[in-house]
């Protein structure tokens, strides 16, 4: 199952009230666990970074001044994506920016049913513990140590790294995907793993007791007081 893991960057909180996106990072998994193939893009939103943005992810206007921006990048964007659900920590938060500037450019928003919201998985797996992703990389023991300020991209790879933890771990699937010599007909590539159980019929095995175990149990029922197996 191909899935984006996706993260944003913005100019602030609320694209109604003039909020831009300024970085994009996507990154590609199958059955939960990273490809390698990933998606990137810094943004010209085209108006200031008030400084609280600043800080939080570090992306100045100068920064950004010669970045592309929003209509030069989508197409590359929904090509990467294609139709394949999206993994997003906090969800609502992205969506809405997403499918304004894909609003501003006069194309059809993404239904909220392609995506999963991890932070909503987080906070019904664990009913009252922090669901941050910096709570979630403490939980899973995943390395954040380079995370001092926010980046898509980094966040989007911090979060495939929990995503797997929350699906199971390491070991879903009983670990069979890559490591088992055994393949199924979808071919070299497919993590897919399928073998057939042969059953060995074996007559049934006759229990008859003989005389000699019969005497043996009346002997020890002789010693047993009231025992059980002689009731009615």
């Amino acid at each position: 199952m191909r899935e984006i893991i996706l993260d944003t960057e913005t100019t602030g909180m609320d694209p109604a009230q003039g909020d831009r996106l300024v970085e994009i990072g996507c990154i590609e998994v199958l059955n939960f666990i990273p490809t390698g193939r990933h998606y990137h893009a810094y943004i010209n939103p085209e108006r200031d970074v008030p400084a609280g943005a600043v800080a939080v992810h570090g992306l100045t206007s100068e920064f950004l001044k010669d970045k592309p921006i929003f209509s030069q990048i989508y197409t590359d964007f929904l090509d990467f994506v294609s139709e394949a659900p999206l993994v997003i920590h906090n969800a609502e938060f992205d969506m809405k920016f997403i499918n304004a500037e894909l609003k501003r450019v006069g194309h059809k928003p993404i239904p909220d049913k392609r995506v999963t919201d991890t932070l909503l998985m987080a906070r019904k797996k664990f009913p009252g513990s922090p669901a941050s992703l910096d709570a979630l990389c403490r939980r899973f023991n995943v390395d954040n140590s380079g995370r001092e300020l926010h980046g898509a991209l980094l966040d989007a790879q911090l979060l495939a790294e929990v995503y797997l933890e929350m699906m199971g771990g390491r070991q879903h699937g009983l670990g069979l995907a890559q490591d088992s010599p055994l393949k199924s007909a979808a071919g070299p590539d497919s993590v897919s793993v399928q073998a057939e159980v042969v059953r060995v019929y074996r007559a049934a095995r006759a229990h008859s007791l003989t005389a000699e175990e019969l005497t043996a149990h009346e002997a020890m029922l002789a010693d047993i007081k009231d025992p059980i197996w002689v009731k009615r």
